[in-house]
C-alpha cells in the first residue's frame, strides 16, 4: 500500500510513504503502481544512480518533466529547490530538505520547475528516478543547475567539502 502526503513546505511536491513488509530476510515493497498513483502520470523513462559516501549530486531540474524519486539502498540527505519562474511563484530558491533511506522507503514526486540534489550519508546509495515528460528527454542542455552552496536556497548540507562533478561546482 502507498500513503500519499504533501511535502511540509511545497504543496506541489508529493511524498509517498511505502508500506513495506519486513521479516528476517529483509523487506519487500512496491515503488510505484499505476493503480495507486493519484497523479495519473504516464512515466516513460527510468534511471538509476549509484553513488559513494560524500558525493553530492545536483541541484538539477527542468521545466518539462515530473520526477518520481526513490532511494533503493543506503541513506542520503535530499534537497528540493523551487526554481519555478518568479511570475508563477514568489518562493524562488526556497528549499526543503529531508533524509531518505532504503530502510524507510518513501518516494518524492517533483513537478516541473523543482530542482533536486542529494548528499550521500552511507557508504553507498542506489537512487532511482522515474521520469514523465513529453517529447525528447530533457538532457543537460534543457536542464537548470543551481550551485549546491548558493546562499539563496539556505541549505545546510551535512558536509562542506563534498565530492562534486564539474557541473555542480
Amino acid at each position: 500500500m502507498q500513503n500519499w502526503t504533501k511535502s511540509k513546505k511545497f504543496p506541489e511536491v508529493s511524498v509517498c510513504n511505502h508500506d513495506a513488509h519486513y521479516d528476517y530476510r529483509g523487506n519487500l515493497w512496491t515503488i510505484w503502481s499505476s493503480r495507486l498513483d493519484p497523479s495519473k502520470l504516464k512515466f516513460n523513462h527510468d534511471k538509476v544512480s549509484v553513488s559513494k559516501k560524500n558525493v553530492l549530486r545536483g541541484i538539477h531540474g527542468d521545466y518539462k518533466s515530473h520526477k518520481y524519486i526513490t532511494v533503493l539502498y543506503g541513506e542520503l540527505f535530499f534537497a528540493v529547490v523551487d526554481y519555478r519562474k518568479p511570475n508563477e511563484n514568489q518562493n524562488k530558491l526556497e528549499s526543503e530538505t529531508m533524509v531518505l533511506s532504503g530502510d524507510r522507503p518513501r518516494s518524492i514526486l517533483l513537478p516541473p520547475g523543482f530542482g533536486n540534489g542529494f548528499f550521500v550519508l552511507s557508504d553507498s546509495v542506489v537512487f532511482h528516478y522515474k521520469w514523465c515528460y513529453e517529447g525528447n528527454y530533457p538532457d543537460v542542455e534543457e536542464q537548470f543547475t543551481i550551485k549546491w552552496d548558493d546562499d539563496r536556497h539556505q541549505i545546510s548540507w551535512p558536509h562542506n567539502n563534498p565530492i562534486l562533478q564539474d557541473r555542480d561546482k
